[in-house]
């Protein structure tokens, strides 16, 4: 994986900007989180009143400048994702909003947008003999025995409930973030991290129907594509020669690793169970690769 070179330059106020966005990146209730510009190095990527990030042409190259008082924590944060995962977008890789964790036999992913429960449900399986690949801006790689997932950074973003139910409350994390009081748990004894590529066995899309027991359902490849492009980091919506590539590795992946909606209670007593079926459910996939 060829990760973006990143330096972050002195700090300085958000200039204006000479045109609108060409896109706006908003959270669940609306509220504006990025604003996407094209310059003549590339992209701007803007978080209001916390960090300007300039993403070369090719992805390669990340330049931050933050906004005066802005923390590192808070800098790392907003770099780790989703600026890492839209630059490796730019790339040519497949990178999606989706956790993963190694089951021993290969990963499972766990694909939704924000808020939908792709950490905790990552935490839940590192804490529960099992290790996690990554919590977000999942990276696929298309290789001779099939797709696989690559470790991202080793820490995961929990709000304080799910702290307080998974880790212990001493566990090591990274600096106070200032947009969100969600808080960066770093691997180690007590939340296990697999530093290895692992074949993807199967992926599954979070739903939210308020499901009193687990029921997953099997997608088809077409519906497949939709729900993982739907999850796909792209900083560009119009550059239609990059969007046309993905969509073709997209479409091989669906045709590869089964996919399957995912609904189950919404209880933190009901993880252990999840993990222990999800791990089942998972390491039946491995028959299909020889």
């Amino acid at each position: 994986s060829q990760m973006p070179t990143y330096r972050t330059l002195v700090p300085g106020v958000q200039a204006a900007m000479p045109s609108r966005p060409f896109h706006v990146s908003a959270f669940p209730d609306g509220t504006p989180w990025i604003e996407f510009y094209r310059t003549s190095e590339g992209y701007l990527l803007r978080f209001s009143d916390l960090a300007d990030f300039i993403v070369s042409a090719d992805g390669r190259g990340v330049r931050c400048t933050p906004v005066p008082g802005t923390s590192p924590a808070t800098l790392e944060h907003l770099y780790l994702n989703p600026v890492q995962p839209l630059a490796l977008g730019k790339q040519g890789k497949l990178i999606f909003r989706a956790s993963a964790v190694d089951i021993g036999c290969g990963a499972i992913a766990f694909v939704a947008e924000a808020g939908r429960g792709k950490s905790t449900i990552a935490a839940a399986f590192a804490t529960n003999g099992f290790r996690f690949l990554t919590d977000d801006g999942l990276q696929l790689e298309q290789g001779p025995a099939g797709w696989t997932a690559v470790p991202s950074h080793p820490s995961i973003r929990l709000w304080a409930d799910s702290h307080a139910h998974l880790l212990p409350p001493d566990a090591d994390k990274a600096g106070a973030v200032a947009y969100t009081s969600k808080s960066r748990f770093l691997a180690g004894d007590a939340l296990n991290y697999c530093h290895e590529p692992r074949r993807l066995l199967a992926a599954y899309a979070l739903a939210f129907d308020g499901a009193r027991e687990i029921s997953l359902s099997r997608m088809s490849p077409a519906q497949s594509v939709i729900v993982w492009s739907k999850h796909s980091f792209v900083i560009d919506v119009e550059d239609s020669a990059l969007i046309s590539a993905q969509f073709d590795a997209t479409a091989a992946l669906a045709n590869v690793v089964p996919f399957y909606a995912l609904d189950y209670p919404r209880k933190y007593e009901a993880l252990p169970g999840l993990v222990r079926t999800l791990a089942r459910h998972g390491a039946s996939h491995t028959e299909k690769f020889p």
